[in-house]
């Protein structure tokens, strides 16, 4: 790879969204939704009993063009922010733009609780009039929090001091991961190279890096405890509020699934944890020579990997490949991103670290950050991006208030997509050692995905349980951390008191507790729905299925979602199906191993 790699990868421009913090239409959307908010209010406050189906259905319109232009002032400010967290105006426009989110969000808070306490039959009578039917499923979702709702006067007061609150909170733990520095011989590094250092084919430099962030997460661990038991201490006292009976309920809810799916999910991977991380890790570090392996090489490339790099223009080619011989669309859809500025892709300091595709708003379009250095795992992160992308894209149409898709269904497309680009490139690779490597990246991929994320889950788990009797310790957290990493990774895995700290800059546990579980979900889902695909006769079917599921956005729970592949995450043998295939797969990979060796 060429030294000139990080001056010749794309970085985006916001100038879709707006083209400076100053900029006329920023000003201008922001006196549009003070002026639309105060009007909606004195026109329906208190009276939304006595509404039309047709008023109805004209207050939920002007309610999303107002939400959706806070969404896009959010994004931008929160885009820009992303890009560079170091720079103190870019993170003062970011808290002011919260602030005005919560202002309009506890002035119109009024919409969603109204319409939630409408008589059941009065409603149903309402949407039998089509204009108010299309706003159904919506509907569906606000009504569904009805018992869990607390008066007008209470959820004012917590979404106007949410930015000085649970925000702040958040922002204090971006900021300040976003500020560390990793001391690596005479160099100072930060989070995205020193992640990058624990996956190099030399040893010296994945122990380097993992001690040295061990060492900084270790110094930084009192402030870490302070915010993951302020924010479970207020998710607590929201919960014991809203009448919800476990920590998870909430998110499940917001999720549009059943808390037993997902217990269900938590079970199974975690009972199967010894036939797959437990099996594959000992086979891992059996073949690296070893009879552990410390936790800093649990990602290290195995013997005989494809020390190739890929350049942009190379990663481009091989995703649009793959995305293009399953269906012309995608392909086209993932190419905007490459030509029209949506991707930000250097390493660069102050830089969030890890990726994401933000969906911004319908009217506008998502962006993809990302911190981009070439190797293998690059290019399959580059492409779960774009199946996030290529989702939000299609379910744009749905518009502000119906888009945004349930965490349980939002990993289809972005694992969806990393399958397409495997399965392509372990078609272009003849050489057979090349081939088990890339197979047993895929496997740990995997792995990553379900086991690993099943694992912080129960770390999550046990901690918000054990915070309801009071403020943990530093020692105390770590306690919980090794016991539920052990129980996931397995004894192949080397933890000593250097792994201890390592819970502490997991961003998913402070910005939105109990998200992870979504992961695994969604690798188990498409694991099965690959299988559905690789055994369907009439492949053009599927398609047309799975771009209906994606273009359906938050319209459907996910058993209609799935119902057209014949599969329901409610019957156990589902998520059989998706541990299956994995384990199939470590079944491959010792076959090969085994058969190289006899």
């Amino acid at each position: 790879m060429p030294d000139t790699l990080s001056s010749s990868l794309p970085q985006w421009s916001l100038d879709d969204l707006y083209q400076g913090f100053d900029a006329d239409d920023l000003l201008a959307d922001q006196r549009f939704v003070r002026e639309e908010a105060d009007r909606l209010a004195e026109a329906w406050k208190n009276r939304i009993q006595d509404a039309s189906a047709g008023d109805l259905a004209d207050i939920i319109a002007a309610y999303e063009q107002i939400s959706e232009k806070l969404g896009r002032m959010t994004s931008f400010t929160d885009l820009a922010f992303a890009a560079d967290m170091s720079e103190a105006e870019t993170a003062r426009q970011a808290q002011t733009m919260r602030e005005l989110e919560s202002e309009i969000s506890a002035k119109l808070v009024f919409i969603e609780l109204e319409l939630a306490n409408l008589d059941d039959a009065v409603m149903d009578q309402h949407l039998s009039e089509p204009k108010l039917a299309y706003w159904q499923p919506w509907l569906r979702i606000v009504r569904a929090f009805r018992k869990h709702q607390l008066s007008e006067d209470m959820e004012t007061l917590l979404l106007e001091r949410q930015p000085s609150g649970r925000a702040a909170w958040i922002r204090l733990f971006d900021e300040t991961a976003a500020s560390l520095k990793f001391p690596i011989d005479d160099a100072m590094v930060g989070e995205a190279e020193v992640l990058d250092m624990m996956s190099d084919p030399d040893p010296v430099v994945r122990e380097k890096a993992g001690r040295s962030r061990s060492k900084v997460l270790s110094e930084n661990s009192r402030l870490m405890t302070l915010i993951f038991n302020t924010i479970a201490k207020d998710k607590s006292v929201d919960d014991k509020w809203r009448h919800f009976d476990r920590p998870v309920s909430s998110r499940n809810l917001a999720n549009d699934v059943e808390d037993e799916v997902v217990d269900a999910l938590a079970v199974a991977v975690t009972h199967r944890m010894p036939d797959l991380t437990h099996r594959y890790y000992a086979l891992k570090a059996r073949w690296m020579g070893k009879d552990q392996l410390p936790w800093w090489d649990r990602n290290a490339p195995v013997p005989g990997e494809d020390p190739r790099k890929f350049s942009w223009d190379e990663a481009r080619e091989l995703i649009l490949s793959a995305f293009r011989e399953f269906d012309p669309s995608m392909a086209e859809i993932a190419g905007w991103f490459f030509e029209r500025g949506w991707i930000d892709a250097p390493t660069r300091e102050g830089k969030a670290s890890g990726a994401f595709s933000h969906p911004t708003v319908p009217s506008a379009h998502p962006y993809i950050l990302m911190n981009y250095s070439g190797n293998t795992r690059d290019v399959m992160t580059l492409a779960h991006e774009l199946g996030h992308g290529i989702h939000q894209v299609l379910a744009a149409p749905r518009g502000h208030l119906m888009c945004s898709t349930p965490l349980t269904l939002a990993e289809t497309a972005s694992v969806f997509g990393e399958m397409l680009v495997f399965r392509k490139l372990l078609s272009m690779t003849e050489d057979s050692v090349q081939r088990r490597a890339l197979l047993a990246n895929k496997i740990e991929d995997m792995l990553n995905t379900v086991v690993r994320q099943i694992g912080f889950h129960n770390f999550e788990t046990r901690f918000h349980d054990a915070r309801k009797q009071g403020e943990l310790t530093p020692d105390q957290i770590a306690d919980l951390w090794m016991e539920t990493q052990a129980d996931a990774l397995g004894p192949a895995i080397q933890m000593d008191e250097t792994y201890r700290p390592i819970w502490g800059f997991i961003p998913h546990f402070i910005h939105v507790p109990f998200y992870v579980y979504a992961y695994a979900f969604g690798d188990c889902l498409v694991n099965a729905l690959w299988q559905v695909y690789s055994q369907a006769d009439d492949k053009a079917d599927f398609v047309t299925n799975y771009l209906n599921l994606l273009r359906a956005g938050g319209v459907n729970r996910h058993d209609v979602a799935l119902a057209p592949f014949g599969l329901d995450a409610r019957q156990e043998s589902f998520w059989g199906l998706g541990l299956d295939m994995i384990a199939g797969m470590i079944d491959d990979l010792e076959a090969m191993l085994a058969e190289e060796q006899g």
